[in-house]
């Protein structure tokens, strides 16, 4: 029987899925492995080739674990709510639930095609109602906390009403709001209802207050940082503005020490690891009050990693939306300040984090007295401070930060040295080891004497202290979007208050568009009758992307389950998650909100471990390969009909045009479907070399716009799904971006042909022999057992597949059929190509699937220890023969067994050899 690659997929596929041969238990005698793929979003689009990548690495590993005994949990779902699905619903008027099951159906249909073991009994869908009611219930639960430092932990609300009752606010040592009251048990007692839950909205880890946002007019909702691109959104191109509204925010702050102590804990690429200390940013410093004049009530706030260059601050700078903008312009000030603000609001944060080298501002009119020398300095406004980092204000230092020093020169302001070394475009850190002059209270000190006596002085003042900030903010948690998870909160009085956890899951009620009202409400705001107990208003907005994906690994651990979102006996079975693979562009997005939410379950005492993904690996991206056609240009240089080949484009004036890949065969253009590609190509002319079309071709991302995409299906219908597996590990390191080249697939398809062929006749008649290996055999075998092991284990799947080319080389050299070798072979290459694996299992006489839960075969070192050497046997040095002998012969020994081979004494025709010169397991050189 040929290699019928179509039947074999087919057949094996259908019998994993009716056999449910991957369906994973919550116990077992195993040791278990959880292995984790990024959950994908379900685009119209489908798979191309670049999407597989991970999967395929994560099923190879899934595979190979089982063959060594482990139980293994690999489960498969969809981040199913989403703004694109939400678009083609305003576009169309098709319910986004419609279009997302139709899109689940194509890419389930994809990825059993390539021949994943996806424990599918586990399947979860972030937009089916079983799945987000657990995620309505985390949100309460957040809503219901507050982070107690004393404990260093997320803690019941009502453990802080308790004391708010019994002691008042002294001694409460918790993250919450700046604002925060002070009073005693009684005061607390006299607070209305209102103002109780005010206060307590202070402390809670989901709370509202109103916040900068990235807001988009023409989508009607806000925008996360990486949703928005050089002050546009990413998805339309739409203009995107900053806007302060009222939004559910996620007191993530209060995790940022314990955040960023994980990171010691876990095995993470080392490069998403910093991005993730960079965002979170930890600063030790200070924070500093600068009076305003003639306010005796109002005060700027400023946090400094700085505070010894306290006596060079000539100016204030306050962000665009800082609070006291307003309040500080003078009414001469005011038409320029109203103008540089609606400006800054055209800018994203990112931005105006990245534009260093333009120089905007504006005065507000306004003068704030330096807390240590009574000094007035002018307070300014400019854009690269941000209101959510720090206090939204910062106390300039021209002498000491270059940002600074650009904005003093630009508007003339006064530069204030306050060091008698070190210039003003040296590293902060070499600043520290000037001595201070003209600085009155730390003159001649150094650096660690100044902080301290500054810090000592502030605090004796009431003017500032010490203080730990960090870089990173509270997670904007809410979206003004309908496909998405209902926040489960209904509104008292102007108050929030959660539905009570028996009426979950709140759903998506029914709109008749899904745009805003014409008041400007979210979508939801067109629901009929919408309304929690009939009476009160529902929170209007839904829950970021981000919610349903921070804590689907736990689902997978028991999907079905109707009472909690994960049973406690399968959280302590599988506990955390061992290998995750995945995208390095969630760095600072899913992978650090996953390990903020894992953190908070860990507090409430429902998950065990405070870190979710032991081990990480970020894929690398599989880039397109174009191709291109030279369309010649006229004199006036409009575009004729004419194609010219990429060999004789020089030879004319023409302009390139991408060409879809799928129509060119080696580089070599499918004319007849390029003239059926597009009308306007039907009379298409093409001057060719050597009677072809030659396209060019360049290395790009993969993008429908470039027509460089290869769908996954397509490659499928022609070498099949275990070729597609082997190519796709062989393109290079996991972690590395490479270069998708179909050309490059017919040397894998040919390798596996070649491997079928091991085990049948020159007829294709299945026949393997049942005699014992020879000794070459065996080391064939065994270094191939040997070098997966240890390729598989370092996740280098690529040299594994020239191992295993370089393997099926030696054995048909040797043409071995040796069932002894060739069924440990089956074992060991059935995780990269499954199908065929399977299919000679069971011609070999083995029972059908059990393939997947056999043993991985022992290495046997002796195997490849070398007692024999084939010696190069040269004549006056021409190599004439080779000749196998021990290698624990002597030079000497060696001589006499050559002269004494019958073969060696035809060459020498009777002759005595004039020398004999032997290189101990190297080459024998007779000299006649």
């Amino acid at each position: 029987m040929d290699y019928h690659f179509k039947t074999i997929e087919k057949k094996w596929q259908q019998f994993w899925a009716s056999n449910k041969t991957f369906k994973v238990s919550n116990t077992s005698e195993k040791p278990k492995y959880y292995v984790l793929d990024m959950f994908p979003y379900p685009s119209g689009a489908g798979l191309h080739v670049g999407h597989p990548l991970g999967y395929i690495a994560s099923d190879v590993f899934s595979r190979y674990k089982r063959l060594k005994g482990y139980n293994v949990l690999h489960p498969m779902g969809y981040d199913s709510f989403g703004l694109p699905a939400e678009q083609y619903a305003i576009q169309t008027g098709q319910h986004p639930a419609i279009t997302t099951a139709a899109n689940i159906n194509r890419y389930r249909e994809q990825l059993d095609n390539i021949g994943f073991s996806f424990d599918w009994s586990r399947e979860i869908r972030t937009s089916d109602p079983s799945y987000y009611k657990w995620t309505q219930w985390i949100f309460i639960q957040l809503f219901n906390a507050y982070y107690d430092l004393t404990s260093d932990k997320a803690e019941s609300i009502s453990k802080l009403l308790h004391r708010f009752e019994n002691e008042g606010s002294k001694g409460v040592l918790a993250v919450c709001d700046e604002d925060t009251l002070s009073f005693t048990a009684q005061e607390w007692q006299a607070f209305s209802e209102e103002e109780k839950q005010r206060e307590l909205l202070k402390y809670r880890l989901a709370y509202l207050r109103e916040s900068a946002v990235n807001w988009c007019p023409a989508l009607g909702t806000v925008l996360a940082n990486d949703e928005v691109k050089d002050g546009v959104s990413e998805r339309g191109g739409y203009p995107v503005i900053q806007k302060k509204m009222m939004q559910w925010s996620m007191r993530i702050t209060a995790y940022a020490e314990r955040l960023l102590n994980g990171l010691n804990t876990i095995d993470w690429p080392e490069p998403l690891v910093e991005m993730q200390r960079n965002w979170i940013g930890k600063s030790v410093g200070a924070s500093v009050k600068f009076s305003v004049a003639h306010e005796e009530t109002l005060f700027i706030e400023v946090f400094t990693t700085r505070v010894d260059t306290i006596y060079g601050v000539s100016f204030l700078v306050l962000a665009p939306e800082h609070e006291l903008v307003a309040t500080l312009t003078t009414k001469e000030q005011l038409q320029a300040v109203e103008a540089y603000v609606e400006q800054a609001k055209k800018k994203s944060e990112r931005d105006r984090m990245a534009d260093t080298k333009y120089v905007s501002g504006v005065f507000t009119g306004s003068y704030a007295i330096h807390p240590l020398t009574g000094e007035t300095v002018p307070v300014w406004i400019a854009d690269y401070v941000l209101a959510g980092y720090g206090t939204g204000a910062v106390m300039a230092v021209p002498s000491g930060d270059q940002r600074d020093y650009v904005f003093a020169k630009h508007f003339d302001l006064p530069i204030i040295k306050i060091l008698d070394t070190q210039e003003i475009d040296e590293e902060a850190d070499s600043r520290k080891e000037g001595k201070y002059i003209n600085s009155q209270l730390i003159n001649g000190l150094s650096y660690q004497e100044a902080v301290q006596l500054l810090i000592a002085e502030l605090e004796r003042t009431a003017a500032g202290k010490a203080k730990i900030n960090f870089r990173m903010r509270d997670a904007i948690f809410g979206r003004q979007r309908y496909w998405g998870e209902p926040v489960p909160i209904y509104f008292k009085e102007g108050l929030p208050n959660v539905i009570d956890e028996a009426e979950l899951p709140l759903l998506l009620p029914e709109v008749d568009k899904y745009l805003p009202t014409e008041t400007g409400e979210p979508p939801l705001g067109r629901a009929k009758d919408w309304k929690y107990q009939d009476t009160y208003e529902y929170e209007l907005s839904t829950m970021p992307g981000w919610a349903g994906s921070s804590w689907y690994w736990y689902r997978y651990m028991d999907a079905h389950n109707q009472q909690a979102f994960a049973s406690k006996e399968a959280v302590d079975y599988w506990q955390a998650v061992d290998l995750y693979i995945g995208g390095s562009e969630h760095a600072t997005g899913h992978l650090l909100y996953s390990r903020f939410w894992n953190k908070f379950l860990k507090d409430l005492g429902v998950v065990n471990e405070e870190e979710p993904f032991k081990k990480l690996i970020n894929q690398g991206m599989i880039q397109g390969r174009s191709n291109f056609v030279y369309r010649l240009l006229d004199e006036e240089g409009g575009g004729t009909n004419t194609f010219v080949s990429h060999g004789l484009k020089n030879q004319y004036k023409t302009s390139a045009l991408h060409v879809d890949v799928n129509i060119v065969q080696n580089d070599v253009l499918d004319l007849d479907r390029f003239r059926q590609s597009r009308a306007e190509y039907a009379d298409a002319d093409f001057i060719l070399e050597d009677g072809k079309y030659i396209c060019g071709y360049e290395i790009e991302k993969m993008s429908k716009s470039k027509f460089n995409v290869v769908n996954p299906d397509d490659i499928i219908e022609q070498y099949g799904a275990d070729t597609l597996r082997m190519y796709e590990m062989f393109l290079g390191p996991l972690e590395q971006s490479k270069p998708w080249n179909t050309n490059g697939i017919e040397g894998v398809y040919k390798f596996l042909r070649k491997f079928w062929k091991l085990f049948h006749d020159n007829a294709f008649n299945f026949s393997v022999s049942e005699e014992q290996p020879s000794k070459a055999e065996l080391k064939s075998l065994h270094k191939i057992i040997k070098k997966v092991s240890e390729d598989i284990e370092r996740f280098s799947f690529n040299t594994s597949v020239s191992s295993f080319m370089i393997c099926v080389n030696e054995l048909t050299d040797l043409k071995c059929n040796k069932r002894a070798i060739l069924q440990e072979l089956v074992i060991v290459l059935s995780p990269y190509a499954p199908h065929i694996c399977e299919e000679l299992w069971v011609l070999l006489g083995n029972e059908a699937g059990s393939l997947s839960f056999a043993a991985y075969p022992t290495f046997n070192p002796e195997y490849l220890v070398e007692n024999e050497f084939e010696y190069p046997i040269s004549f006056n040095g021409k190599m004439r023969m080779k000749l196998n002998m021990a290698l624990s012969l002597e030079p000497k020994d060696v001589e006499e067994e050559v002269l004494r081979n019958s073969d060696v004494q035809r060459y020498l025709d009777g002759k005595s050899p004039k020398k004999v010169i032997v290189v101990k397991g190297k080459i024998v050189n007779v000299v006649v």
